[in-house]
């Protein structure tokens, strides 16, 4: 039974005026299209366009942007906004107009007899939908699968030793998965499949996607990591790799903060579900099923007006005169970092200790103040990482510091935000020091202090508010903001050498070069804020899903692997009883063109040569006087004579078309085209050299054309080694009459001739007979079968009342109009015309005998 906050969540009290806010039900079993008719099309638009329904996002975040607390005197809970939670800030990107629903945990334990009371009360007053966990299931969840297993490793780190990292759990594994089923209930309870989008934060929400595009095929879902994505040889050693991806995957955009996670994730795609990617018009795109997951990647960025606001106010000015009088006489160097083993600040520590070693005159003049974040997890490393902080800094502290002077001042946190902008704004350097970091704002952060403001002029008594500014910053290369700060001085953390000197350019960089790098970070910090950050992303989304109600959708799959298969309007399986029935009503001729590999012939097969149920249904649907039956293959005249002996009356059309004969006993005819293959001397020589740079490739040659293979090498290497090789061929061999095609990872020259042309020449040629083809069925798999669909739909040579079945193998994106899902099925459904042959020609019934699966 629902609670009265689920009843509210469903807006049943809206619903006369907002109907579009209950989810559609669907009462009956099966595939649902909306393209069945044009009436149901007609429906289907009018879902999608609503005068009444405000636009939507739900914004879904482990953590919602609230502060909780229990009041003293009435012991009832109170809220406020967090004002320091980036998803409350990227509400500054969306329309004005947008309704934005939250959706995550509040951070406190409340008690189960409070939970629909609460619930009411934050929906009504702050639209935050509250995911309620167990203190059992967040422990196994939030500290075991994410902070302790899943963190570390998206951080560079392998649980190499059980004192180093924690080893795979199934018990957290399953509380993770559980924990992203509680968010995916509370999101069914308030979402409007049509007309919402949904944007997933971070990588404790990874697998979120998948039930949600398992309940909803159409669902707008967007996807954002704040952390690393590391690259494939470390994401490869999670046991659940393929569970996560694919739920990533069922995603429309997903969004990075640098090219650098991006690029590890397509490197993953490709590597563990040979997946390929392209770039279109600026946009990165991953073919799934039919639908293009969109890949974005946009650095995010800081609230420039809540820093603005804090520097006006007087307590701030009151604090940065305070910490002034504290450290007059000093340069500061300031650092601020979360307490974990990531943020390097003990190699900070070395590196400062190195620079008063070496620089003496600095001892007494310079400080580094770290402020240290208090721990978002805890356990035994937060605690190492803790102790080995106050080692260094003691023993830096001990060597060099002074009565009255510690060169290193270490301010525990909790830290105000408005605190840490006065220490921003009276430090000289920043430094980032992190061996490993998503983003990291502090830099951002720090510019804009650094920037300050009139009214903190004004209060501080400065008299020439309009003198430049500057600012130096020494950052970690491991650290997503890294690019974005051209003016920074980057470093290797681990070197701590090249630190203490970065440290020490900080310290004597004059005045107009400060101020110059400051001026490049300011400009790009505020035109790059929160805002633009989330305005982005949100466009981006709406674009990658303008396509969903014009496709046909299917879900596929079972648990975590479960994903959705998004294919046009009018594509449909090839139905064995609508074709019999073309099949048998035929009154003179058919053309059957079948495809071999991956269409005949399974492509995980070592053995390429058909099997006995192969030549058995051929030959019964050859001896159909009715039939010309056609096997168009890429493969050699040789192989293909060779493995279809035993079929006498069947054509075969050799690589790509190049070679064709109507019957065994038939002479090989080409095609037409010159039979100058001299550009083989050019050619060959181009891919020998690719073949021995590139271990894993090989070269096949055909009479007619020259094949580089490269399915056997490193995935990534291998595409890399083949595009370099197509762009080389295509440049060698520009002013001979030849083609350089990319196929499923090949690199193929031959005539210029196609699938295409054959079937072309055959129509043509059965209507010169005087047996134009009444019927045609065409199958294949790959790219150079859709050259064949292209000819058939073309229609020439073919009477306006032929019944046409172009089918693709698999469901994917096809110029096809129906499809089969393997090479078996197609087995099956040519046993079923074989069938029907059979039946009308008792000639054929002794071939048809015995094939049957």
């Amino acid at each position: 039974m629902l609670s009265r906050s689920c009843f509210n969540l469903l807006n049943l009290d809206d619903f006369s005026s907002d109907r579009t806010r209950i989810p559609r039900v669907i009462s009956v079993p099966g595939i649902i299209s909306d393209f069945e008719d044009a009436s149901n099309a007609e429906i289907a638009e009018s879902d999608v366009v609503s005068s009444v329904t405000q636009e939507r996002r739900i914004v879904v975040s482990n953590q919602l942007p609230l502060n909780a607390y229990r009041d003293s005197s009435s012991k009832k809970w109170r809220f406020d906004w967090d004002s320091d939670a980036l998803v409350s800030q990227l509400i500054d990107g969306f329309p004005p107009e947008t309704d934005v629903v939250f959706v995550g945990c509040l951070g406190v334990d409340v008690d189960p007899l409070e939970q629909d009371e609460v619930a009411q009360f934050l929906l009504e007053n702050f639209k935050c939908v509250p995911t309620f966990l167990s203190s059992d299931l967040i422990n196994k969840f939030y500290h075991g699968f994410c902070k302790h297993y899943l963190w570390p490793l998206f951080h560079y780190m392998l649980p190499m030793t059980l004192n180093h990292g924690v080893r795979f759990d199934k018990d957290t594994w399953q509380a993770y998965v559980s924990a992203n089923k509680v968010f995916a209930d509370r999101i069914m309870e308030v979402i409007n499949p049509d007309e919402d989008y949904v944007w997933i934060h971070d990588y404790h929400l990874m697998i979120l996607p998948t039930f949600l595009r398992k309940r909803y095929h159409r669902v707008k879902l967007g996807f954002f990591l704040h952390s690393p994505f590391p690259s494939s040889e470390i994401y490869r050693t999670l046991p659940v790799r393929e569970e996560i991806l694919r739920a990533l995957l069922n995603c429309d955009l997903i969004g990075f903060h640098t090219f650098d996670y991006a690029r590890h994730f397509l490197s993953c795609c490709s590597r563990m579900l040979g997946l390929d990617y392209q770039s279109k018009r600026g946009y990165i795109g991953l073919d799934y099923y039919g639908r293009t997951v969109t890949i974005k990647i946009l650095p995010v960025g800081i609230h420039m007006g809540q820093i603005r606001s804090l520097m006006a106010l007087p307590d701030t000015a009151e604090k940065v005169r305070e910490l002034r009088r504290e450290y007059e006489g000093k340069t500061v160097l300031l650092g601020v970092d979360d307490l974990d083993m990531f943020k390097g600040i003990g190699l900070k520590f070395m590196a400062f200790g190195l620079l008063l070693g070496e620089n003496p005159h600095y001892r007494g003049n310079v400080v580094l103040v770290q402020i240290v974040n208090s721990p978002r997890s805890r356990g035994s490393d937060i605690q190492e990482v803790s102790d080995e902080i106050t080692k260094v800094a003691s023993e830096i502290n001990g060597r060099y510091g002074s009565k009255g002077y510690d060169p290193i001042v270490c301010v525990n946190g909790p830290v105000s935000f408005q605190d840490k902008v006065a220490y921003y704004a009276i430090s000289e350097c920043v430094v980032v020091n992190a061996v490993r970091d998503g983003m990291n704002l502090v830099p951002y952060k720090y510019t804009v202090a650094r920037q300050s403001c009139p009214d903190l002029d004004k209060a501080l008594g400065l008299q020439d508010c309009t003198k430049p500014k500057k600012s130096v910053i020494i950052v970690s290369e491991f650290i997503g903001c890294s690019p974005s700060l051209s003016g920074a001085i980057r470093v290797n953390p681990w070197d701590v050498n090249s630190v203490a000197e970065a440290m020490v350019l900080g310290l004597t960089m004059k005045d107009g070069e400060k101020e110059l790098r400051h001026e490049k970070h300011y400009k790009y910090v505020a035109s790059h804020d929160v805002a633009y950050w989330a305005r982005s992303f949100d466009q981006d989304l709406e674009r990658a899903c303008a396509e969903h109600y014009r496709k046909r959708c299917w879900g596929i799959g079972f648990g975590l692997n479960s994903r959705v298969v998004a294919l046009g309007p009018h594509f449909r399986k090839l139905s064995l009883e609508h074709i019999v029935s073309a099949y048998n009503n035929t009154k003179s001729s058919r053309l059957i063109l079948l495809d071999y590999d991956g269409t005949m012939m399974p492509q995980d097969r070592v053995d390429k040569s058909p099997s006995p149920e192969v030549i058995s249904v051929l030959n019964s649907l050859c001896n159909d006087p009715k039939n010309i039956v056609f096997i168009v293959s890429g493969r050699g005249r040789d192989s293909l004579g060779k493995w279809f002996s035993q079929c006498e009356n069947l054509g075969l059309s050799a690589e790509h078309g190049y070679f064709t004969r109507w019957k065994r006993n038939s002479p090989w005819e080409s095609c037409g085209i010159a039979a100058d293959l001299s550009w083989k001397n050019i050619a060959l020589p181009v891919m020998e050299h690719y073949t021995e740079a590139t271990d894993g490739s090989s070269i096949e040659q055909k009479e007619s054309a020259l094949v580089w293979h490269h399915q056997e090498a490193d995935p990534d290497f291998g595409l890399w080694q083949a595009k370099e090789l197509h762009d080389h061929l295509e440049s060698v061999l520009a002013n001979d009459p030849v083609l350089v095609k990319s196929g499923q990872q090949i690199i193929e020259v031959k005539p210029q001739v196609s699938k295409g042309v054959v079937v072309k020449n055959l129509m043509e040629t059965m209507r010169n007979r005087g047996k134009a083809a009444e019927f045609v069925l065409c199958i294949g798999d790959d790219r150079s079968d859709e050259d064949m669909f292209e000819a058939i739909a073309a229609g020439q040579s073919m009477p306006d009342a032929s019944e046409v079945f172009a089918c693709t193998v698999g469901q994917k994106p096809s110029m096809a109009k129906y499809y089969l899902d393997d090479t078996f099925q197609v087995i099956k459904m040519l046993q079923g015309l074989s069938a029907a042959s059979a039946s009308h020609h008792p000639s054929s019934a002794k071939s048809s005998l015995g094939t049957a699966p």
